[in-house]
């Protein structure tokens, strides 16, 4: 089985790129929701939530208000720090527990495990390759105030928050440039896919 790592920055694009991915016949492991499921009320991670940042964390049936918190850990790296070592090893584990069940149901398959946080979070012991999507940041600044509703500050925030294209990209095995349609995108993606396939199976 091959394992992808697909990373890059917040709005760069890696859902989509995962899609395409998937329409091609990779399995995706989804670590963002990963990262909802582990917050669920009454599972661990958000006992420890509601310990460590208190009820006003949580909406009124008890699930974690995940806009409230993430305007808190956005701009207070402490309390970033906090949230990420009360989740990351949890998304680490169901991922490896994931890519195992995956491995035996179909050992010459390709996994996707699309984590925005893989490298920060030191995931990229677990996969085959790191592919990193990228976008320049104007771009990504309009997606993400867009699809998220923020003003120009909070989504500069969170993107200031992440690792810097410079750093992710040294540890690449492919880059994939979103910064143009979703044909091109998608045409760059098959081309991977394509060669992808000939390097580990031999298929055209």
């Amino acid at each position: 089985m091959k394992v992808i790592g697909l990373t890059g920055g917040i709005a760069s694009g890696k859902s989509t790129v995962a899609g395409i991915l998937a329409s091609l016949g990779a399995k995706v492991i989804d670590a963002d929701m990963i990262a909802r499921e582990i917050v669920e009320p009454g599972r661990p991670a958000w006992e420890d939530i509601k310990a460590a940042f208190g009820e006003e964390y949580l909406r009124a049936d008890g699930t974690v208000d995940r806009r409230a918190l993430g305007s808190l850990v956005f701009r207070d790296p402490e309390a970033r720090e906090k949230l990420n070592a009360i989740t990351h090893l949890r998304i680490k584990e169901e991922i490896v527990r994931r890519l195992k069940a995956l491995h035996k149901e179909d050992p010459e398959g390709v996994v996707v495990v699309e984590a925005a946080l893989l490298l920060e979070a030191g995931m990229e012991r677990t996969v085959d390759e790191v592919w990193v999507v990228t976008a320049p940041e104007e771009v990504r600044l309009k997606r993400l105030m867009e699809r998220d509703n923020l003003s120009l500050e909070e989504a500069r925030r969170r993107i200031e928050a992440q690792w810097p294209d410079e750093k992710r990209l040294k540890l690449a095995s492919r880059v994939i440039d979103t910064d143009k349609d979703l044909a091109a995108t998608a045409q760059e993606v098959e081309a991977l896919w394509r060669k992808l396939r000939e390097r580990n199976t031999g298929e055209g």
